[in-house]
């Protein structure tokens, strides 16, 4: 059956749905995406008005051609669609110099050429003066990264996605998918559907939806926390987005306004969710001491009373590695799930591969080493 001919299905239309559902009706097929809130939401791992997108990678070097991928998918979104849904301003990537993951960056780097200044602590110091250095410390500046625009991105794929031909219903959670010899069966309140195809991207809900994968997702709950500068410090012409990498692993990007800067945790000092449907939203002042300590310590030119609290759901695998690929014995469902934190700036990239799987079977892009059909590769 050809491209043009074939009926797919997208439940969640979120982070990798809405980019899912733009590549799938670019490539032709008839499209239907299904969310239980709508596009851009706030009850997932999207919010928040800033995520980093970064060229080279600490976890593992293998990502890189997968992001450069997602960075061409990202400037054709835009070029298509006329908005602006990323800034290139950098990213620092800090912490001790012999630390495993300042050596990877730097493998990953010169693995692939990328574009990058290697800082020592005095220049670091000098340049970037919003950052308490360390004795030790170092920094690579990764100069094609900077800042996307997470909520603003998935409306603008569901949007394209929706003038391309897709038909997308709002506030209607799917209650089961049944997969068969002929295709694939949707079913919500408001009766059934039939295709050929599903990709399955609803993020946090997925061991909801599918509770019997061989797999583990694990769904965290985590805090984003936004600070005022004290001085001037936070206004100059450089201000990159930052990663530190020890010894508490945390994150944060000045906001576009230049009005505040916005910290992220870790997967290990989220706690647990237990249903994704009753998140707790409150943040208690216990909850803050990790992020005040961070803020004194390495930030000082921030008032450590933060003005903004949001709680968000991120859904991690074991092995930090994304679960990509066919149910085993429903090849005609596709399943993206576990993107374990930093799977927003592959997002276009999935969104393709999701395409390809759904409409060919497979995908042209080196995805051997994810953590496909149950698979868990070193």
């Amino acid at each position: 059956m050809s491209a043009a001919r074939k009926r797919v299905a997208v439940v969640g239309v979120g982070t990798m749905g809405s980019q899912a559902a733009w590549r799938l009706t670019a490539r032709g097929a008839e499209v239907v995406g299904y969310d239980r809130f709508a596009p851009g939401h706030d009850r997932g791992a999207a919010g928040g008005e800033t995520r980093i997108f970064r060229s080279a990678h600490f976890e593992d070097s293998r990502y890189v051609p997968l992001l450069r991928h997602a960075d061409a998918l990202f400037d054709r979104l835009q070029q298509e669609t006329g908005r602006e849904l990323r800034r290139m301003t950098g990213c620092l990537l800090m912490g001790p110099a012999g630390h495993h993951q300042m050596a990877t960056v730097l493998e990953s780097i010169a693995e692939h050429g990328l574009d990058h200044e290697v800082l020592d602590a005095g220049t670091l110091a000098k340049r970037f003066p919003q950052f308490r250095v360390e004795d030790g410390d170092a920094a690579v500046l990764d100069r094609r990264a900077g800042f996307i625009r997470p909520e603003l991105t998935i409306q603008t794929a569901a949007r394209r996605a929706e003038e391309l031909g897709a038909v997308i219903h709002r506030y209607t959670p799917v209650r089961e998918i049944v997969p068969g010899a002929h295709g694939v069966e949707i079913r919500t309140d408001a009766g059934r559907e039939h295709f050929d195809t599903a990709v399955v991207t609803v993020g946090p809900w997925v061991d909801d939806l599918l509770p019997d994968l061989p797999w583990e997702v694990d769904i965290r709950r985590l805090i984003s926390a936004w600070y005022v500068p004290t001085t001037d410090a936070w206004s100059g012409e450089e201000r990159p987005a930052f990663i530190r990498t020890a010894p508490t692993h945390c994150y944060g990007l000045p906001s576009p306004d230049g009005v505040s800067v916005k910290l992220g945790l870790s997967r290990a000092l989220h706690r647990p969710v237990d249903d994704p449907h009753r998140l707790d939203r409150t943040v208690r002042p216990e909850e803050l001491d990790v992020f005040t300590e961070l803020v004194g310590r390495y930030l000082p030119d921030l008032n450590p009373d933060p003005v903004r609290l949001s709680v968000y759901m991120e859904g991690y695998t074991a092995s930090s590695r994304p679960l990509v690929g066919p149910l085993p014995g429903a090849e005609n469902v596709v399943l993206l799930a576990g993107f374990s934190g930093h799977g927003f700036k592959l997002s276009p990239a999935f969104g393709g591969i999701a395409a390809d799987l759904a409409l060919d079977g497979t995908s042209p892009r080196p995805v051997g080493f994810l953590s496909t059909l149950g698979r868990t590769e070193a």
